[in-house]
C-alpha cells in the first residue's frame, strides 16, 4: 500500500465514481482500478461494489476512509513543513466554509493571505451547517473550517478561534414594505413572507425562533441554495433574514439591507484541529487572528 493508492481511492469517494476521478486526476480509467485492485489485494477486502458504471462503497471501504484521509493529510503536512523552508512559496490549504461566512470575513482573510503567500493556493469547500464543518475538519477533509453559531462549540475534537460576530438583517426588495434607513422591530415581521434556508442553520434558527415568540410569518420559499436568496427577493417573492456579511452584495444589487431590533448576533469562529497542523494552516490562522484583533480594535475606537 502506498500514500498514492489511498489519494486514488478517496478521489473515487469524493468524485462519485472512477470515471469522474480519473478525469480529475488526468489517469485513464484501466490505470485507476488497477491501482484500486491493488489497493484491495494488499486490504485483502473490496472496497467498492461495482454495479454497471456506479461504484458503491463496501463496509470495509467505508471504514477506510478516515483513515485515509489521517495518511494523506500527514503527506501533505510533511510536505508542506520542507516548503515552510522556503517561507510558503508553495502548496496548498483546504478550508470548510458555511455560504455567509465564505462571503465574510473569510473573503478578506484569504486576501489577507495570498497577498503575502501568493504561492499558497486556497481551497474553499462548501459546508451548510455548523456541524458539517467542524465534521470536515475532525476527519481531516479540511485543515480549517469557518463556521458560525449562536453559541459555544460543544465539539472536543476541534479548537475554537474567536473572529468575531455578524449581526441579522432584513433584506427587501428596493420598493419593499419598510422604508430606508430605520431599523425593522422583529414584530413588523408578523405576516410577512419570508424566503428561509435549511433547517441546522442560523439563519434558519432565526426566523423559527420568532414563531416561538408568537411572530407568525408564511414561508415564500425555502431553499438550500443560499446564492439564491437576494434573487428571490429582488423578484419580489419574499423577504429573507440573513447575516450582515451579505450586505454589500445585497445593496450592490439593488436591494435594500435594514437592521433588526433587536440586535441579535451570531458568534463566527475558525476551528482547526487539535493535531498538528501544516505551515500554512497555522500562517492563515495567524494572519486571521491579527486582523480580527485590529478590527475589533478599529470598531472600538469609532
Amino acid at each position: 500500500m502506498d500514500v498514492r493508492q489511498l489519494e486514488y481511492f478517496l478521489a473515487i469517494v469524493d468524485h462519485g465514481g472512477f470515471n469522474r476521478a480519473a478525469s480529475a486526476l488526468y489517469l485513464s480509467q484501466p490505470s485507476l482500478s488497477q491501482a484500486v485492485r491493488a489497493l484491495e489485494r494488499d486490504l485483502g477486502s473490496s472496497l467498492f461494489h461495482r454495479i454497471g458504471r456506479r461504484a458503491v462503497l463496501t463496509e470495509a471501504g467505508t471504514a477506510l476512509i478516515e483513515p485515509a484521509r489521517a495518511a494523506v493529510r500527514s503527506l501533505e503536512t510533511a510536505r508542506a513543513s520542507v516548503a515552510a523552508v522556503h517561507e510558503l512559496r508553495e502548496g496548498r490549504l483546504d478550508i470548510a466554509a458555511m455560504p455567509s461566512q465564505a462571503v465574510e470575513p473569510l473573503t478578506t482573510m484569504v486576501r489577507g493571505f495570498t497577498g503575502r503567500h501568493p504561492g499558497v493556493s486556497v481551497n474553499i469547500r462548501a459546508a451548510f451547517t455548523s456541524r458539517d464543518v467542524i465534521d470536515m475538519v475532525r476527519t481531516g477533509a479540511a485543515e480549517l473550517g469557518l463556521l458560525a453559531t449562536s453559541g459555544p462549540l460543544a465539539d472536543k475534537e476541534v479548537l475554537s478561534h474567536d473572529v468575531g460576530e455578524q449581526r441579522f438583517v432584513l433584506v427587501t426588495p428596493p420598493d419593499g414594505p419598510f422604508p430606508a434607513g430605520r431599523p425593522v422591530a422583529r414584530e413588523e415581521l408578523a405576516g410577512r413572507r419570508l424566503i428561509v434556508g435549511q433547517r441546522g442553520t442560523g439563519m434558519r434558527a432565526y426566523v423559527d425562533g420568532l414563531r416561538e415568540r408568537g411572530i407568525d410569518f408564511a414561508i415564500a420559499a425555502e431553499t438550500e441554495h443560499r446564492v439564491a436568496i437576494l434573487p428571490l427577493v429582488l423578484a419580489g417573492v419574499g423577504l429573507a433574514v440573513v447575516t450582515e456579511s451579505w450586505r454589500t452584495t445585497a445593496e450592490r444589487a439593488g436591494a435594500l439591507v435594514l437592521d433588526i431590533e433587536p440586535r441579535t448576533t451570531l458568534r463566527i469562529a475558525l476551528v482547526s484541529r487539535r493535531a498538528e497542523q501544516s505551515p500554512a494552516a497555522r500562517t492563515f490562522l495567524s494572519c486571521a487572528l491579527a486582523e480580527s484583533r485590529q478590527a475589533r480594535a478599529y470598531r472600538r475606537a469609532l
